[in-house]
């Protein structure tokens, strides 16, 4: 529920002519944080060996994703 409440805030961000590229690169950077603080938080109340390995996965490319936008 938390993260789509981050998808409409940055849907709405984005679509706003009163705010710049600049708030949008902010937006984007908050949901792919989200996204890493979800996949951490899953993985602290366990998991089976494949669902580890795709958390793995995903928090690789998202972590890279942050590496490009959070600057």
């Amino acid at each position: 529920m938390k993260l789509l409440s981050w998808i409409v805030i940055i849907l709405a961000l984005c679509q706003t002519p009163a705010y710049s590229h600049n708030d949008c690169a902010k937006a984007a950077c908050a949901e792919v944080k989200a996204k890493i603080s979800n996949i951490e938080s899953k993985m602290r109340s366990g998991y089976t060996r494949a669902q580890g390995e795709r958390y793995e996965d995903k928090l690789r490319v998202l972590k890279a994703k942050r590496a490009k936008q959070c600057r």
